[in-house]
């Protein structure tokens, strides 16, 4: 027995697991059709990455301290060794749908079945809708990893199950969203120092030269969706008159998009082999 090991812990990412010992594929898609399909790659790549162990419990209705006993079992470390780390509460499922006037429709069934990553098209989709409307998202899967994600955004959700493989996800603004549900940190400054800079809009209708503070954001040990998410969030408390500086381990194709979408300009630089630096600002 390998004493050394580090216990599982409940906010352990199953992919870190799967890298540790494959067996434990088995151990999490036995407990629940929806998590069967870990067994198949191209699931796996994406459900592994962004769902914990934690939240694998919640989707196998079981309680968090099994699961992470019976993991470990697997790895040979003893269940006495074990303390399961508190599970973050999130939305009541059986919450009924507030009033709404329109509904937004998407369906990444086919997408994540073929491996796709459909997250830029569901935050897009977030992104564009009014303070009455409500995205209706069909999954192959429950989504668990996405709702706190939305809730940290001020958005509750209602899920229902019709298979084993389709699902339904409702997610709407909450309407006593209040800065309870703001990012607990900012973007960090540490990283690099904060001053200020010249920049060239790519504006053609204000093409001048303007100076703005830098204030940077380091997430290349992050996991998607953490880099999109947590880029989205610091562009919403950014000043205009500074600029937010993403450094990535390559050019981030899903924030794009939703830049453009959101009336942001960017600039994109490599200084070197392995980074990227992605300034963005809006025009005042």
């Amino acid at each position: 027995m390998n004493t050394s090991m580090n216990p599982v812990q409940a906010s352990d990412k199953l992919q870190s697991l799967f890298e540790r010992d494959e067996r434990l594929i088995d151990v999490i898609a036995s407990h629940s059709p929806q998590l069967a399909k870990l067994r198949h790659s191209p699931m796996r790549r994406i459900m592994a990455r962004v769902t914990t162990v934690a939240q694998a419990a919640r989707v196998c209705k079981m309680n968090v301290e099994s699961l992470v006993n019976e993991l470990n079992g697997v790895l040979g470390i003893r269940s006495a060794n074990i303390s399961a780390s508190p599970v973050a509460a999130t939305s009541d499922d059986s919450t009924p749908l507030p009033p709404f006037t329109s509904v937004v429709e998407l369906d990444v069934r086919d997408e994540l079945e073929k491996g796709g990553e459909p997250f830029s098209r569901i935050m897009a989709a977030v992104a564009g809708l009014g303070d009455d409307a409500v995205l209706h998202l069909r999954a192959p899967f429950e989504p668990v990893p996405l709702f706190g994600v939305m809730e940290k955004r001020g958005f509750g959700h209602k899920a229902e199950q019709h298979a084993d493989d389709d699902w339904s996800v409702w997610f709407f603004r909450k309407k006593e969203a209040t800065e309870a549900t703001a990012p607990a940190t900012q973007p960090a400054t540490a990283t690099a120092p904060v001053a200020p800079r010249i920049v060239m809009t790519d504006s053609a209708a204000d093409n001048r030269v303007t100076e703005r503070t830098e204030v940077w954001l380091d997430v290349r040990d992050l996991e998607p969706p953490e880099p999109l998410v947590r880029t989205l969030e610091a562009l919403e408390t950014l000043p205009v008159d500074s600029m937010l500086v993403q450094v990535n381990q390559r050019v981030p194709q899903f924030l794009l998009p939703i830049l453009r979408e959101r009336g942001f300009h960017f600039i994109i630089d490599e200084p070197e082999t392995g980074e990227v630096q992605v300034r963005i600002w809006r025009n005042a």
